[in-house]
């Protein structure tokens, strides 16, 4: 099931993703073909006991951000899944959670930075979203503290690595790439007090060269994605509807990228899809 996965992330499909708009391209990154002081630390949040289930939404959350039904909440798995291990000296790559066929779950990301919303910061926290960030420093340095913010309103969601100034890796050599994944976990560290285990590339973009700089960096696993929320609704690599184990990728973006919409008009846009196709919402982290 994972070599599959891993089989059909190296087809070119693209996604729409990371950038300035709505428009630039976001691969799914399976081989195909600058620094800024941060400021000081803040230690990392624990995770719930329980995951996501232990900071479930109360009951009049969903009806106050638009949606039908309660969300649900995949709880933490008593055993995680055997995940692709990565070659000597390089991280692995990870696009979808090998669950079982019937086990509906999927995992919510977020990447950049650009936007931070006070609104948006309310609605993850009444919710308790599980969020796995992955965050640019050149546009979310701006404030780190709302960020800090969502990572610690009791859903377990995370901080992790989306390179100095999201630039597109395999374009650049070991040394360069290397700067810019170290540079970041170095800033993320000083802010949040800890190296994060999981790095994203720009544009799912990577080569041999990526992984090898991630791990030497510290990074565990560069997790890529298997759908992509637009404006309105998903875009797919594979088919038209979610499959088990998805790994969702979102933008922390605002208005003027979003043709006038909003983060959490977006966010509940994306929930609504999730609901309507019968699954539920996984942390990430809970199953690496």
């Amino acid at each position: 099931m994972v070599a599959g996965t891993l089989t059909a992330g190296a087809l070119a499909l693209s996604l729409t993703g990371c950038g300035n708009s709505v428009d630039p391209i976001e691969r799914l990154g399976r081989k195909t073909a600058p620094d800024s002081a941060s400021p000081s630390s803040s230690p990392s949040a624990p995770a719930p006991a329980n995951s996501a289930q232990a900071g479930a939404a109360g009951d009049e959350a969903y009806r106050k951000w638009g949606l039908k039904a309660p969300l649900q909440y995949a709880p933490k798995p008593a055993q995680k899944p055997q995940i692709p291990k990565a070659a000597p000296g390089k991280a692995a790559v990870l696009d979808r959670i090998p669950v079982a066929p019937t086990e509906k779950t999927v995992f919510l990301t977020f990447d950049d930075g650009a936007e931070k919303d006070p609104e948006f910061l309310k609605m993850a926290a009444d919710l308790k979203l599980p969020i796995s960030m992955f965050l640019t420093d050149n546009v979310a340095s701006s404030d780190y503290g709302h960020f800090e913010k969502l990572r610690d309103n009791g859903s377990g969601s995370t901080v992790n690595n989306h390179t100095l100034t999201h630039p597109n890796l395999r374009t650049l050599p070991f040394a360069a790439q290397k700067k810019e994944i170290c540079g970041q976990q170095d800033h993320l560290e000083k802010r949040f007090g800890k190296r994060p285990p999981l790095f994203r590339p720009p544009f799912g973009n990577y080569n041999d060269d990526t992984l090898k700089a991630a791990a030497e960096c510290g990074a565990q696993t560069v997790v890529l994605w298997r759908a992509s929320m637009q404006i309105n609704d998903f875009q797919y690599a594979e088919g038209n509807a979610l499959k088990p184990g998805d790994i969702i990728l979102a933008h922390f973006r605002g208005p003027s990228e979003l043709k006038g919409a909003t983060e959490t008009q977006m966010t509940t846009r994306m929930l609504q899809r999730i609901q309507d196709q019968g699954y539920r919402i996984g942390r990430l982290e809970d199953y690496l």
